[in-house]
């Protein structure tokens, strides 16, 4: 079974219906199925919650949908060696950095994002949605 860490803009693009989402919630029922184990870092929790609060206000509505993110992705624990670790990433943004190494740690095959160029130095490979999909069929 592949291993993935889901970016958090692929998590956003199928929870907003942004444009791209019809590959973003492919890749999720994926997940949802078992076909795939789909992987998010721990610090992607937090911003999830504070940009799906801003979308949807209802603070019962965030807590039923970060629930059911519980229920369908691996969290990827982050820890202060982690962190240090993300320091000395080819990756020059931390935040993905911290998913670069956090996938790296936890023997992750690939990161899907939309940003590909954020993760152009990544020693995992990273693909879009699409190309993630193209790849498994």
């Amino acid at each position: 079974m592949k291993k993935v860490t889901i970016d958090l803009n692929v998590l956003l693009d199928f929870l907003n219906k942004r444009e791209g989402h019809q590959a973003a919630a492919a890749i999720v029922d994926l997940c949802v199925k078992n076909e795939i184990k789909g992987c998010i870092c721990a610090h992607e929790f937090t911003t999830l919650s504070y940009f799906m609060t801003r979308e949807h206000g209802s603070i019962q509505r965030v807590r039923y949908i970060l629930t059911e993110i519980l229920d369908i992705f691996s969290v990827i624990p982050v820890t202060e060696e982690l962190l240090r670790d993300s320091l000395n990433s080819p990756i020059s943004d931390i935040e993905d950095a911290v998913i670069e190494v956090s996938s790296l740690k936890e023997n992750v095959e690939y990161i899907i994002t939309r940003n590909m160029s954020d993760f152009k130095t990544s020693r995992v490979k990273a693909l879009t949605p699409p190309q993630f999909l193209q790849l498994l069929y």
